[in-house]
């Protein structure tokens, strides 16, 4: 089987979908803390400047991700305020680099993530923290041993619907890290690239029907765990 998978893609067809996988894969570790501090903070707290942070985290689905992409480059690139902070303090470089390409997938999965897990948290019961609350017990306390059990479903959900974001992600990425073969080129770049030359089409349809069972895949398991989340939340 194997065998037949290696035979089925080309060497630069594997490659990128080798690098979409672990650009997907570490957007979506690095920004799940943010993403789910991020939603409860919307889902629980009540301070100055709530909405403010409810449309920035929201601006990247609205935004064009070209627009997005440029503003990562702004300031994350080499010449950008963050950037060059980055490159000439630490020796890191996020443009034009994989790690960039994990950052864009992350900003533009972001919203998914932490609107999944709001909605987790928001159909849990104020009155079951607070009655641990009124125990003694703290509130890191609390949300650890009540509501994190009750929302971890629908963190995973979240989990997987931003890494099949990422892994579809593309104006955002390409602005942001170009498309070089090996270093950026993830699955929506290399089809882009292979549908501008001649006879690209048959490799550049294997990594649509890669994409397709992706997302597809995803989509599913997170609506089987949303589901379960609603189950739990209403049988406590």
């Amino acid at each position: 089987m194997g065998g037949e998978w290696a035979n089925w893609l080309g060497p630069a067809e594997w490659q990128a979908v080798r690098l979409s996988l672990r650009v997907s894969f570490w957007a979506t570790i690095c920004s799940l803390p943010l993403g789910v501090l991020v939603a409860y903070a919307l889902a629980r707290w009540d301070f100055w400047g709530k909405q403010v942070l409810n449309g920035l985290v929201h601006l990247p689905l609205i935004l064009p991700p070209v627009v997005t992409g440029y503003l990562l480059l702004m300031v994350f690139g080499r010449r950008g305020a963050v950037g060059q902070f980055l490159d000439q303090w630490f020796g890191i470089v996020l443009s034009f680099r994989w790690t960039g390409a994990a950052v864009a997938a992350a900003i533009m999965a972001c919203p998914l993530m932490v609107r999944a897990i709001r909605l987790a948290i928001e159909a849990v019961d104020p009155k079951l923290e607070a009655a641990a609350s009124t125990l003694g017990a703290s509130k890191l306390w609390v949300f650890a041993t009540v509501t994190l059990p009750l929302i971890l479903s629908g963190i995973i959900a979240g989990a997987i619907l931003a890494f099949a974001k990422a892994i579809g992600e593309f104006g955002a990425t390409i602005t942001f890290v170009s498309n070089i073969p090996g270093q950026t080129q993830t699955i929506p770049s290399a089809i882009y690239a292979f549908l501008q030359v001649p006879g690209g089409e048959s490799a550049a349809s294997r990594l649509v029907i890669i994409a397709v069972v992706i997302a597809m895949t995803a989509l599913v398991v997170s609506e089987v765990l949303a589901r379960r989340v609603a189950r739990r939340v209403a049988g406590s």
